[in-house]
C-alpha cells in the first residue's frame, strides 16, 4: 500500500507539471496561428496508450514515461523531423514567424513553470499557513546524530544562530538546506558561541555516510510497548521517562548516554505518568537497552507535554500573495545555488545528483496534500531551470539561438540546428544515464 501511495503521488505530480509545461508553448503557438501536430503525456516511441485528433492536433498519452512534448510544425525538436524541414517553409510553420513570437513560444514552458510555483506557494500559505517552532524556544539546542555533521563540529545541544550572517528566526525544513549550502554557521555552545566553518565538499562528505537526520529537535523519551522478554514490567506505555539513576533525562539523548554507562545494572527511574510523577526500578540489558519499543510523537503532543511552544501564522488570500512570492523567491535562488554547486567538481555535489528514483523517494508513504503540493512546486522550480539550460535539444538551447538571431540578425541555418539538436540530445541522454546511474549505485551501495 506504501508502495502505490508514493507512486500515485509521483505519477499525479509528474503528469501534471509535464501537461502544464507544454500547455505553456501549446498556447502561444495557436496564439501566433502555429500549427501544432501533437499534444502528448509521456513519450510515444513506436506506438501510443491512448490518442485522439482534435482539429490540427493529435493529443495522446505514450508509453515511455519520462516526459511529454509538443510537435510544433517547422521546427527542429527531438521527432528531427528532416523531410519537414527540407520542403519549403509554410505560413503555419514556426521557422516562418518572427524571432520574438518564436522566442515567446519557447519560454511558454518554464514561465508556466515558475507561476505554477508561485501560485501554489500562495495557495499552501493561505490555505495552511506556516507552522513552526521558533528558533530561540529551541532552548536546549538540537539534535545532532548525523556523522558527517558531527565529524564538521557540530553536537548536540548546539543552538544555531545564524547561516552565513543569515539570522535564523525559526526551525522549519528549510535550515537543513541552509546548513549544507553553507561557508559558515555560528552557534551557541555552552553559553558561548562559536563559528563552524563549513568544508567545500561537505555534500560529497555527508553521501559517504549512512543516511541520517542532519539536525532535529530532541524528543522525549516516551515508552510505546514493552517487549514481552523485557523484564521491566513496572514500565506502562505513554510513560514518560524524566530522569535514570538520579540524572536528568529530559531527551531520548541524555537518556542513551545515562542507559550506556549502567549496562547490566538495575537502576531508579523517574517517570511522568497520567501527569504525576512515579518512582520505579528498571533494569539495563547488557546492550544498554531496557527492551521498550518508543512511541512516535508528534509536534502537537509534545507541546502538550511541555517540550516546545509550536507557533502557528495564518494570512488571509492578500497577505498569502506575498508570503508566497517570497517562498517561492527563495526556493528558486536555492535551487539555482545547488547547481552551482553541482556543477562545481570541488565540492563533490554531483555525486549526489539523482534520476527518477531520488525524485520518487522524495514523496511520503501516507498522502497529504500540503506536503504534496510543496514537494510539486519545488519539481515545478526545478523544471524550469533545468529547462532554461543553454543545451541544444532544451528549451534555453532554443532561446540561446533565438537570442543570437534577434540580436545579430542572422538566423542559423537548419542543418547547424539539426546538428546542435543532435548533440544536445545525445549530452541530455548522457545526463539522464548518470543521474539514474547514481540512483542505481546508491541502491547497491546502500547509501
Amino acid at each position: 500500500m506504501d508502495i502505490f501511495i508514493k507512486l500515485s503521488q509521483f505519477l499525479l505530480s509528474l503528469s501534471l507539471l509535464i501537461i502544464l509545461h507544454e500547455l505553456g508553448h501549446f498556447i502561444p503557438a495557436k496564439l501566433f496561428k502555429t500549427r501544432v501536430e501533437k499534444f502528448y503525456l509521456f513519450f510515444d516511441v513506436k506506438y501510443s496508450l491512448i490518442k485522439k485528433k482534435i482539429g490540427e492536433t493529435e493529443y495522446g498519452i505514450g508509453w515511455l514515461p519520462l516526459g511529454g512534448y509538443v510537435k510544433i510544425s517547422g521546427m527542429i525538436d527531438e521527432s528531427m523531423d528532416k523531410e519537414q524541414m527540407a520542403l519549403p517553409p509554410q505560413p503555419w510553420e514556426f521557422r516562418s514567424k518572427p524571432a520574438y513570437q518564436r522566442l515567446i513560444i519557447m519560454l511558454g514552458g518554464v514561465t508556466v513553470n515558475f507561476i505554477l510555483a508561485f501560485i501554489i506557494y500562495i495557495g499552501m500559505a493561505f490555505a495552511y499557513g506556516d507552522t513552526y517552532i521558533a528558533n530561540e524556544d529551541l532552548k536546549d539546542g538540537l539534535l545532532v546524530e548525523n556523522k558527517a555533521m558531527q565529524n564538521v563540529g557540530f553536537q548536540t545541544g548546539d543552538h544555531i544562530v545564524s547561516v552565513d550572517g543569515e539570522k535564523i528566526v525559526k526551525f522549519d525544513n528549510d535550515l537543513t538546506m541552509k546548513v549544507i549550502m553553507a561557508k559558515e554557521v555560528l552557534i551557541i555552545r555552552n553559553g558561548a558561541e562559536q563559528a563552524i566553518k563549513m568544508p567545500i565538499d561537505f555534500v560529497d562528505q555527508l553521501s559517504k555516510q549512512e543516511k541520517s537526520t542532519l539536525l532535529d529537535i530532541r524528543r522525549p523519551f516516551v515508552i510505546g510497548s514493552i517487549n514481552d522478554e523485557s523484564t521491566n514490567k513496572e514500565l506502562q506505555a505513554k510513560d514518560v521517562v524524566v530522569a535514570l539513576n538520579g540524572q536528568a533525562a529530559k531527551y531520548m539523548d541524555q537518556a542513551k548516554t545515562i542507559l550506556e554507562n549502567n549496562k547490566g545494572k538495575t537502576i531508579p527511574a523517574t517517570v511522568l505518568r497520567n501527569q504525576k510523577e512515579e518512582q520505579i526500578q528498571v533494569t539495563v540489558n547488557n546492550d544498554g537497552m531496557l527492551g521498550v519499543n518508543l512511541a512516535g510523537l508528534s509536534i502537537a503532543s509534545m507541546e502538550k507535554l511541555g517540550y516546545y511552544k509550536v507557533s502557528k501564522q495564518e494570512f488571509g488570500f492578500l497577505e498569502s500573495i506575498p508570503v508566497g512570492i517570497t517562498k517561492g523567491k527563495y526556493q528558486l535562488v536555492g535551487y539555482g545555488k545547488q547547481l552551482k554547486m553541482i556543477f562545481s567538481p570541488s565540492t563533490g555535489a554531483y555525486k549526489q545528483v539523482g534520476g527518477f528514483k531520488a525524485i520518487f523517494d522524495i514523496f511520503p508513504n501516507t498522502w497529504s496534500w500540503e506536503v504534496f503540493w510543496g514537494i510539486t512546486a519545488l519539481l515545478s522550480i526545478m523544471l524550469g531551470v533545468m529547462n532554461l539550460l543553454p543545451i541544444p535539444a532544451l528549451d534555453g538551447g532554443h532561446v540561446m539561438f533565438l537570442l543570437y538571431e534577434i540580436i545579430s540578425g542572422k538566423k542559423p541555418s537548419d542543418k547547424f540546428l539539426e546538428n546542435a539538436q543532435m548533440v544536445g540530445f545525445v549530452l541530455l541522454i548522457t545526463l539522464l544515464l548518470f543521474a539514474n546511474g547514481n540512483d542505481i549505485y546508491k541502491a547497491i551501495v546502500g547509501k
